[in-house]
């Protein structure tokens, strides 16, 4: 019994050294650096253009989940793949001067999403999609702007991998309420913005106003409520204001990361 007992606290002790300390969820967008850098994090979203398959696979060996930014509803400028689509491009992009929303609708930017864009990043290894700017949908909403993102969303589903999408609440409200499954097109949400605000005039960060912060309450709580995975992402230095976030967000099983920098490093 006691070499038994011994064994079992020998494991408990392994298990608590394998990352009992980690925090769960990380946003880093606008960097490269090595992954070792984020050993503290169970679950890190980062642009695998940056980073090859090896450095990928070792870090999720390492027991860590990686998911992939990948931008369906804008084009930015520094992508290599810029100038093939910028005739697809819509219009400028509010407080973003890179980025320009694209046309959803077109056949040709669904197909290299699908097939080229999301298949490379598939092949290094990846947990799932990171999705951003299905709010095209809220600038440009269309029909052929919601049934040319639920075109994409399906796609990338098929890679059988998770798919998180950033946002989206038009786009899901229209999608959902025109009888589409949201089961079919995501398998959770990461909200930025919940309880924190971000000042574009100057940069600074504040507290979400009341009518935005239950806004987007009840728009993750619904989608939540049916099963899908819920993460918040928050922008905020302010320690009251991240004790709420964390005492909101361990009340709903739900995930979050909150950054004191708008770059994400």
């Amino acid at each position: 019994m006691k070499v038994r007992y011994l064994l079992v606290l020998a494991v408990m002790m392994l298990l608590a050294g394998c990352g009992g300390d980690r925090k769960p969820y990380g946003v880093f967008l606008s960097t490269s650096d090595d992954l070792s850098r984020f050993k503290d994090y169970d679950t890190i979203v980062i642009d695998a253009q940056y980073y090859d398959r090896e450095a990928i696979e070792q870090f999720r060996q390492e027991g860590h989940k990686v998911y992939s930014y990948i931008n369906v509803g804008s084009l930015e400028d520094f992508r290599d793949y810029y100038d093939a689509y910028e005739g697809l491009t819509l219009g400028a992009y509010e407080h973003w001067d890179e980025e320009k929303w694209i046309d959803v609708s077109s056949e040709k930017w669904q197909n290299f999403v699908i097939d080229e864009l999301a298949l490379s990043l598939a092949e290094k290894c990846i947990d799932g999609f990171f999705v951003d700017n299905c709010d095209v949908y809220y600038q440009y909403p269309t029909e052929e702007i919601l049934e040319g993102l639920a075109v994409i969303m399906k796609g990338l589903k098929t890679y059988g991998i998770e798919v998180i999408v950033n946002g989206g609440d038009a786009f899901m409200d229209a999608y959902t309420a025109e009888g589409g499954a949201w089961d079919d097109v995501i398998s959770g949400i990461n909200q930025e913005s919940v309880f924190s605000r971000i000042n574009w005039e100057d940069g600074s960060f504040g507290t979400a106003y009341p009518e935005d912060r239950d806004y987007f309450i009840d728009y993750i709580e619904r989608y939540g409520g049916m099963g899908a995975d819920i993460y918040l992402l928050e922008y905020t230095s302010d320690s009251k204001l991240v004790k709420t976030i964390d005492e909101y967000c361990k009340s709903h099983g739900f995930t979050y990361y909150v950054s004191d920098s708008l770059e994400l490093k």
